[in-house]
């Protein structure tokens, strides 16, 4: 299917919650919460087009992050896919859109859409995991900082695993590499990674 035909899920800035979509969003938050406001805002899809040229939509992203269990190495990777504006940076979050083909029969809730979104990214982008590891999520991240921020939001999903070599990435994942977490910002990471490290710092601190 030619991407500019792709129908994403969308949901109307003006419904989201203003501290949701501020010009750096970063916000600790549990998964019941972002569903239920993400349900009550009415989400649609909308033609891939037209949801990248209008920034009074947001397309909703699960994003997922691969550590390991002892938060001590994250796993990475070198933007070279369909985004080109991100193109030769580095990402820690695996993701993509969430289509129509992720309802059942045309009438699934919020966060049915959302998790069966996430669950085909991760079948897409890995040819092997590990499927008994838990998946959290932790929050979201958004700005309008980026052309490509700027019409997206972020749903961050973060696993945590004792076998990170359970884990093989595949074609568009590429040069994917765990790393030690503490040197990750010596990479030039993609905005939404730096967003990610700082959400995931604020979760395991949250005093903090």
């Amino acid at each position: 299917m030619n991407k500019k035909q792709e129908q994403v899920l969308c949901i109307n800035r003006k419904n989201l919650p203003q501290s949701w979509v501020t010009q750096r969003t970063v916000l600790p938050m549990d998964f019941p919460t972002f569903a239920a406001t993400c349900t009550k805002a009415e989400f649609s899809f909308v033609r891939r087009g037209i949801a990248e040229e209008d920034r009074q939509k947001k397309q909703i992203i699960p994003y997922i992050l691969l550590q390991t269990s002892d938060a001590g190495m994250t796993a990475a990777y070198n933007r070279q896919g369909s985004e080109k504006r991100l193109h030769d940076l580095w990402s820690i979050g695996i993701g993509g859109h969430i289509n129509p083909e992720d309802t059942a029969m045309g009438a699934d809730s919020f966060e049915n859409i959302l998790k069966t979104g996430m669950q085909r990214e991760l079948d897409e982008e890995l040819t092997q995991r590990v499927l008994n590891d838990p998946i959290e999520f932790i929050g979201i991240i958004s700005e309008d900082i980026t052309p490509v921020g700027s019409v997206h939001m972020g749903a961050v999903f973060l696993i945590r695993t004792q076998d990170p070599k359970g884990y093989l990435p595949g074609d568009e994942l590429h040069s994917f590499t765990w790393h030690a977490t503490q040197k990750l910002s010596q990479l030039n990471l993609e905005l939404w990674s730096e967003l990610a490290l700082e959400l995931l710092n604020i979760s395991v601190n949250p005093a903090l």
